[in-house]
C-alpha cells in the first residue's frame, strides 16, 4: 500500500507561504528528532534561498543523548548548526530566540547603512506537520498562542505573531511533498504521526515500526515493554500476529494501535527511526 497525503488546506498554505517568504528575513526549519532526515521538506534549500536558517531539531527527549550526539556532529560535518529542543517542556527554545536575534541584529546594521530606521526580525517557522512548531511558537511567546496538539493539520492557516520588539514569528501549517517518492520515509512520517491517520493502516505501519527497531538492533525494547521474545522474528507482520496471541486475545488491530501509541508516547524508551547516514 503506497502511502500518500497531501489535503487540500497544505496545498493552499504552502502557495501562500511562498508569498510570504518575500517578506521574511530567518527560516526556522523544524524537524523531528526521531526522523531528521525524513522530515526535510526537499524544498527548503529553494524556498530558503540566500536567507538566513536556523536549523531546528525538535523532540530531542526522544532519542538518547548519543543519538543526539551523532546527529549534531553529522549536522556539523554537513555544514549545518543544529539547535536540539524539546519544544514542550521549553529546553533549548532560548537559544532559538538569540539565533533569530542576532539574524535581526544583521539585517538592521544593513538597513542602517542604507539610511532605514531599524525593524523587528521577521521569522518564519516550517516544517512537516507535527514536529512540534506550534508548541515551539508558543514557547517562544511565553504564552499558548497558536493551538498544539499531537496530531498531523492542526494549523490550517498561516498568520503572523509578533513575540517581542525584535521579532515577528509567521507560524504556517505544515508543508509536506505533494508525493512522498520513498516509501520508507512515508512509513517513518506514519509512525511518527507527521502525516494523517486517514493516509495509512496501522497493521502496515505498526510492522514497519518493529522492522525499523530491528534494523537498529533496538528489538528489545519490544521485549521490555511487552515481556514478550518469539523465538523467531523474521517479520514486523509476523511479530503483531505472535505479540496478539500471546497478549491481546488475537486482536492484531489493538496490538498494532498498542504498539504505535507506545512509541509515540515514548514508551519504548528514546528510541531513533533513523541514524545519521554512514554512522
Amino acid at each position: 500500500m503506497a502511502i500518500q497525503w497531501y489535503p487540500g488546506h497544505i496545498a493552499k498554505a504552502e502557495r501562500n507561504l511562498k508569498e510570504q517568504l518575500k517578506r521574511v528575513d530567518v527560516v526556522l526549519e523544524v524537524r523531528d528528532a526521531r526522523i531528521p532526515v525524513s522530515t526535510h521538506h526537499p524544498q527548503v534549500p529553494e524556498w530558503v534561498g540566500s536567507k538566513a536558517k536556523v536549523l531546528v531539531v525538535n523532540r530531542m527527549d526522544m532519542i538518547s543523548p548519543e543519538v543526539k550526539q551523532q546527529w549534531e556532529d553529522w549536522f556539523i560535518e554537513q555544514g549545518e548548526t543544529p539547535y536540539f529542543t524539546n519544544a514542550q517542556q521549553g529546553q533549548g527554545v532560548a537559544e532559538i530566540a538569540k539565533a533569530a536575534q542576532k539574524v535581526g541584529a544583521e539585517v538592521n546594521e544593513k538597513r542602517k547603512s542604507r539610511g532605514m530606521l531599524p525593524r523587528p526580525v521577521r521569522a518564519v517557522v516550517i516544517g512537516f506537520p507535527n514536529v512540534g512548531k506550534s508548541a515551539l511558537i508558543n514557547r517562544l511567546l511565553k504564552r499558548k498562542v497558536v493551538e498544539s496538539a499531537r496530531r498531523a493539520g492542526v494549523t490550517r492557516s498561516l498568520r503572523w505573531v509578533r513575540i517581542s520588539d525584535q521579532i515577528e514569528l509567521l507560524d504556517a501549517p505544515g508543508v509536506i511533498p505533494s508525493r512522498i517518492k520513498s516509501e520508507e520515509k512515508a512509513l517513518k512520517l506514519a509512525i511518527c504521526e507527521d502525516i494523517g491517520e486517514a493516509a495509512y493502516e496501522n497493521q502496515e505501519v505498526a510492522a514497519a515500526l518493529v522492522e525499523f527497531l530491528q534494523d537498529l538492533g533496538l528489538e528489545s525494547k519490544l521485549g521490555d515493554r511487552y515481556n514478550f521474545t518469539p523465538d523467531h522474528l523474521t517479520t514486523g507482520e509476523l511479530y503483531l500476529h505472535q505479540l496478539a496471541a500471546e497478549s491481546y486475545q488475537d486482536d492484531i488491530e489493538r496490538t498494532a494501535c498498542q504498539i504505535l501509541n507506545d512509541f509515540r508516547k515514548g514508551l519504548l524508551g528514546a528510541l531513533p527511526l533513523e541514524l545519521p547516514p554512514n554512522s
